[in-house]
């Protein structure tokens, strides 16, 4: 019943019905760019396809149901056998199964694969995030396995499979699979080498009993992980399935779920193991090599979930204000509203341009773009990561007190925004891993200097700063100490050259203004006045234009 003290008025409309791929122009034009001409119209008409799903109401109300009913554990049945198994509400299961079914866990096999699941991966997880760890994991869980060509050629087709089985049964009678990872332990962290987990050869060639814990273990109702464990020949990589050939489950203790901040749709776990059955990938002692081609893919991965975040925030901000009235007219009018739009829509445009380069670089192939992709990946994890959080609060201020309401889906982003930051090297392991780089593979400098390279003379702010940051390389007095400005500095001009040479030209001039320029504050809504900011906006604005 309405009363009229309770009519609704100036509220905004729900953003839902809209193709997210679509309206996303940063997005559009990067799959445009890099992707093969002729396969272009096959590719939008599936990423279209997606966007629709994601930006559909059936999506928005499954993400809700998926993180206000969380995982259960269950280490026991009633007789009180041990199954260690965890429960996830149905619409986990639609989200996840509708990934599988887009292929955003199959890139390695097709024509401009990469580009083509990364683009998926940008607008889908925008739907949902917490479900795309399991999607992460499985696709970049690849490149690891060929180093076993017997153990690829066995596992590979259920990973790159369209098909989501979610039963815990024996992996050769199932269709599909889905992959996750073991490597930190509690009194490690990141330093895994400091692993203690240990594996001991049996009589089978190749398999070991393995004895230990992980303090992470993410999507524990995975078909199988690759950890990391102490051989007799050093720390090596092993394939630990769930479910053994003859459909007995393998020792895999779930201790308890991890009570996170965020992504409370996704299980994480700590594991035991005692007498588990795995079987070696590699060679002994070269566990981190590995499995760090799997690492570098779900760094990227990272960049790429945080630039949907970024976006779908940037989206619901951008939406609000148009339709929302304040002081005599639309809030998206205000020039200080729209100063702050246009900056966080510059963040998130530079995020999605630089995340679709680097999965191009995957699809090249060549020892240019490896090199590139060496370096670039882990500044990029580095620096879009850690703005997603500022996009996030900032967004949601946007929205007032409605944005500091559940409903509003906004908590939710914010909630999920320092995760990619932490997962797979927090920021001071991605810088140290920038300076190793630096030091030992110089093929990798002169490929992210002949990149930004591309752009010199096309801004004076850009040409400066490249200038400024080879100064900063030159330089190894207290390198390490200076390694996240370093970093930082190698992501800006990454992300300006790559907008100069691209973006329209408001949001290229706006960005080496403020990025490059110094002509910045410390928050969100300082750009000069006298850029276009009313263009940029425009561009990020989430319905068709």
């Amino acid at each position: 019943m309405s009363t009229p003290t309770h009519t609704v008025l100036n509220q905004v409309p729900p953003l839902v019905g809209q193709d997210l791929y679509a309206t996303d122009s940063a997005l559009t034009e990067a799959v445009a760019r890099h992707a093969d001409p002729a396969r272009l119209p096959e590719l939008t008409a599936e990423l279209s396809e997606l966007g629709r799903a994601a930006g559909s109401a059936a999506a928005q109300a499954w993400a809700t149901e998926a993180n206000t009913c969380t995982p259960v554990l269950r280490t026991h049945d009633r007789y009180g056998n041990r199954i260690d198994q965890v429960d996830f509400h149905p619409s986990w299961h639609r989200l996840l199964g509708h990934a599988v079914g887009a292929g955003l866990t199959d890139a390695w096999s097709r024509p401009d694969g990469h580009l083509r699941r990364a683009a998926g991966f940008l607008v889908w997880s925008q739907a949902e995030a917490g479900h795309s760890c399991p999607v992460s994991m499985t696709h970049a869980a690849v490149p690891a396995l060929r180093t076993d060509p017997e153990l690829a050629a066995q596992w590979e087709p259920r990973l790159g499979s369209r098909i989501y089985d979610e039963r815990l049964t024996a992996p050769g009678g199932k269709p599909g699979a889905l992959f996750g990872m073991g490597m930190t332990e509690k009194q490690g962290g990141s330093d895994v080498r400091a692993n203690t987990t240990r594996a001991e050869p049996l009589a089978e060639e190749g398999t070991y009993s393995l004895t230990g814990h992980k303090w992470f273990c993410s999507a524990p109702m995975s078909d199988a992980f690759l950890v990391l464990a102490q051989a007799p020949g050093g720390l090596t990589c092993f394939l630990l399935p769930r479910v053994l050939a003859d459909g007995s489950r393998n020792v895999f203790a779930i201790q308890r779920l991890k009570d996170k901040l965020g992504n409370r749709s996704n299980a994480s776990a700590e594991v035991e193991f005692a007498g588990t059955w795995a079987q070696r990938v590699g060679d002994e002692g070269r566990g981190v090599a590995t499995i760090i081609e799997m690492v570098a893919a779900t760094r990227l991965d990272c960049a790429l979930g945080s630039a949907a975040l970024m976006r779908q925030a940037v989206a619901q901000a951008v939406h609000h204000a148009t339709h929302r009235g304040a002081f005599g007219g639309p809030l998206v009018d205000k020039p200080l509203m729209r100063n702050v739009l246009a900056d966080m829509a510059l963040e998130s445009e530079a995020a999605t341009t630089t995340a679709l380069r680097l999965a191009a670089a995957y699809d090249a192939d060549t020892e240019q773009e490896r090199s590139l992709r060496r370096l670039a990946v882990a500044v990029t994890k580095f620096w879009v990561t850690k703005r997603t959080s500022a996009v996030a609060a900032e967004a949601l201020e946007c929205l007032g007190g409605n944005g500091y309401v559940e409903e509003s889906g906004m908590p939710r982003i914010f909630r999920e925004s320092p995760l990619n930051s932490v997962w797979e090297g927090s920021g001071n392991v991605q810088a140290l891993d920038v300076l190793r780089v630096l030091q030992r593979e110089p093929l990798a400098l002169n490929a992210f200097l002949g990149e930004i390279g591309l752009a010199r003379g096309a801004d004076h702010r850009l040409d400066r700063s490249i200038k400024e940051l080879l100064g900063e390389l030159a330089d190894l007095d207290g390198i390490e100490a200076r390694a996240r400005r370093i970093v930082e500095r190698m992501a800006l001009v990454l992300q300006g050259s790559l907008l100069v040479r691209f973006a329209p030209a408001p949001v290229a001039d706006a960005f080496c203004a403020s990025r490059l320029g110094g002509d910045w504050g410390a928050t969100f809504g300082t750009l000069p006045h006298t850029l276009d900011l009313a263009a940029i906006v425009d561009r990020a604005r989430p319905d068709e234009h």
